[in-house]
Order: C-alpha cells, then structure tokens, then sequence
C-alpha cells in the first residue's frame, strides 16, 4: 500500500492493492476540503505516546463443576497500546484471572472444592482457566504501517488532526473512504457507525474531531441514546445503543452494543456487545470493555499493571 500526500491534501488509499488509488477529485480529497477546522486543531501531541488501557471482561462460553451443580466463570484480562505521534506503536497484555461469574456461581464454586485452575468444563471441552493472573508481556507492534489506521486509511499524526470537525462532513469522508475500500452501497451506513467510535479512543483525534464523531452517532438510525449511564468503575456518561440483526426465524442474530461516552471529554468509557441467537445470550460473543485510560501519556510501554 502507497500512501502519498498531495500538498496539504490527503488522498485515500486501498488495503489490498497495496497501491495509491486515484478515483478523480470526488474521492482524492482533503480533510480540509471537507471543511476540517483551520491550523488551530492541528496542536502538537500532548505527550509521548497515545495511550489506551482497556480491561475487557466476558462469561465463559462453558460451565464448571459438576452437571448436578454447575457454575459458570468470567474472564478477565487487560490490555494496552502505546503510539508515538510517528506512528510506531507497542501492545501489552495481561490475563487477570477468572473468576465465578455471580454469587450463586461463587457458592456453587466453593461447594466444588474451590478450584484455581480448571483443564476441562462440564462437558468435557479442553481449557486452560486459573484465578491467578499471569506474568503479561509487552512488545513493539510489527507488520503494521507506522501510521494511524481509521477506515480501511493509513493516516500520519498531522493527517488525524485535520480530519472533520464537523458531524456531516466527517461522515462524508468516511463514506468516500469505504467507497475506496469498495464497501458495498447498501453497507456503507453500517460502515461509518461501525468507524465512527474508534475516533473516540483509539486515534489522537482533536477534541472537536471527537465531538463530530458523536454527534454524527446521534444520526445513525440504528443509534438510539439511552440517557445517563454509568460504566463498570462508576463512572458517569451518556449511552448510546447500536442494534443489529441478521438473518430470520431459528438463525437471527441480534447485536446489541452499548457505548457509553463522557461527553465532557469525548471520549469512550466503556463498550459491552451483547449477542442473542434465537433470543438467547451467547456468552462467548459477549463481553463488556471498559477503558480505564485515554489520552496522553509519557510514561513508557509496560506490562499492563494489576487493577
């Protein structure tokens, strides 16, 4: 893949041909043609990296125990990831142990003799479960462009900060984007929604770039706000919900994702997915995300540290 600017303009690029796509002017287009605010959002990096901590939790798809007295289990683990504002980028992460899932399963769990480790569920099915965290690791992330990944789109720092700061014309530009990536017409809806909240944690996007991102969720119409929320830590935020389905009858498929987005700083706290076959949970599709940190930082790359 070739990416090339063309003065102070930015031109979209293909992920499989590897190559500069020129579409004519409808697609090669700035984000400052696009109405992105003037140089004031372009603010040098606040620290040394981008940081995002995120401690996912999710309910074991299997049970524990004994058929006449089963229990189920919640993994827990942490991770984090470090970009420079060049785009050379490091990734931690933690398991932090399972544990039972509610306190009837804790109960259940204690009556089973109190396991720390568990090779095998109920039914047979081979796993590798302990309540002790592990050691962790952290490394320099490899394969990838140095550079910001937004829409099938390698970006530069510089790049980010001239995105759209506004709801309309951010959307337009991501729309051209999955044109580019030959997203079909009738998904390029879902595809926007779907890159619409990585602007608000994973990308060092300018406050008014993270604030057009939200308010161009509100026009979704699958995005309805849920009003005032709190996430796992407490936290106070609004929720936004992004409903899906597929298919019909015994093979539909609900999806369920809850964002919940402090929209003072405009920044994601917390995302929880929950998916249903036939109107019953699926537990090894479900988890629930929360990112304890966003932001700027100078501290170096780590072993995620234990919450």
């Amino acid at each position: 893949m070739s990416w090339k600017p063309v003065s102070k303009s930015m031109t979209f690029a293909t992920a499989p041909a590897r190559r500069l796509v020129v579409l004519g002017a409808g697609l090669a287009v700035a984000a400052a043609a696009l109405g992105a605010p003037p140089a004031a959002a372009a603010a040098p990096p606040e620290g040394a990296y981008w940081h995002t901590r995120t401690v996912m939790t999710n309910l074991h798809p299997w049970r524990f125990g004994s058929k006449q007295d089963p229990y189920s289990l919640l993994e827990r683990r942490v991770s984090e990831s470090w970009t420079t504002p060049e785009g050379k980028a490091w990734y931690g992460y933690r398991e932090l142990g399972a544990l039972p899932a509610t306190e009837k399963d804790r109960k259940a769990w204690q009556r089973d003799g109190s396991p720390a480790k568990w090779s095998r569920s109920i039914d047979g099915k081979v796993v590798k479960l302990s309540t002790e965290p592990s050691k962790g690791h952290v490394a320099p992330v490899r394969g990838e462009r140095q550079q910001f990944h937004l829409a099938g789109q390698w970006l530069t720092y510089d790049e980010v900060q001239r995105l759209p700061a506004d709801p309309a014309r951010l959307k337009d530009w991501l729309s051209r984007a999955g044109q580019v990536n030959q997203v079909p017409a009738g998904r390029l809806g879902d595809w926007v929604t779907s890159a619409l909240p990585q602007l608000l944690h994973d990308l060092p996007a300018p406050k008014e770039v993270r604030a057009a991102a939200y308010q161009a969720l509100l026009t979704s119409p699958k995005v309805r706000q849920a009003g005032a929320a709190k996430d796992t830590l407490g936290r106070p935020g609004t929720a936004l919900v992004i409903d899906e389905s597929n298919g019909a009858g015994k093979k539909r498929t609900d999806v369920t994702l809850t964002l919940i987005i402090d929209t003072g700083r405009m920044v994601l706290l917390s995302r929880g997915q929950l998916v249903e076959i036939k109107d019953k949970a699926f537990p090894g599709k479900s988890y629930t995300e929360t990112l304890t940190d966003v932001g700027w930082t100078d501290a170096q790359p780590a072993v995620p540290a234990l919450p």
